[in-house]
């Protein structure tokens, strides 16, 4: 995106008033593009950590580009909070938690429960929970785990699934739903 000096609008000004705007979001992920016909070109993320404290609340693609900065942001909030850890986030996770959340038709942020996981933090966890896979794609930064107030397990699993994206599972028994950009499959009940 390029800037114009006559109206002394800098990116970062422009990109503040779109996150100001009230547009849905609107993600076009090649496998879920059906869905997200006619939304327009932006693609916008909403989430916060009960953990942190933090909020993110930003539109991250426009006009076919990502945003790096966005995406900077984006990396930092789903950190290894455990031990502070930043690891780049795969943009395909990003886009099928956007395009799930669209699918949902909510204004309602996902609470983040996990993002990435350092190995050390994936395998404490383990010791805690079989539910807890030894090569998670938690540590490859392709992979989060959900939730939204408003729905249930099922339907944020559904929406997800409908994406035909990457995996999802279902954890109702903990209240989450997990999304990452690996292979198609689901598991969970």
């Amino acid at each position: 995106m390029t800037t114009s000096s006559s109206t002394g609008l800098s990116r970062r000004a422009l990109l503040g008033a779109f996150a100001a705007t009230t547009i849905a979001a609107a993600p076009t992920y090649a496998k879920a593009a059906g869905f997200l016909r006619g939304s327009g070109d932006i693609r916008r993320i909403a989430m916060y950590s009960g953990r942190t404290g933090e909020s993110i609340d930003m539109i991250y693609w426009i006009e076919g580009k990502y945003i790096t900065e966005a995406l900077k942001e984006i990396t930092y909030f789903m950190r290894d909070w455990r031990v502070d850890e930043v690891h780049q986030i795969d943009t395909r996770t990003i886009d099928i938690m956007a395009a799930s959340h669209a699918l949902l038709d909510v204004t309602e942020p996902y609470m983040l429960l996990s993002g990435y996981r350092s190995a050390a933090t994936n395998a404490m966890l383990r010791q805690r929970s079989s539910g807890v896979a030894r090569n998670s794609l938690h540590i490859q930064g392709q992979a989060a785990d959900l939730r939204l107030d408003s729905r249930s397990v099922s339907q944020v699993a559904n929406a997800a699934a409908a994406c035909r994206a990457g995996g999802v599972g279902k954890y109702s028994g903990s209240n989450f739903t997990h999304m990452d950009c690996g292979a198609v499959r689901s598991w969970g009940a």
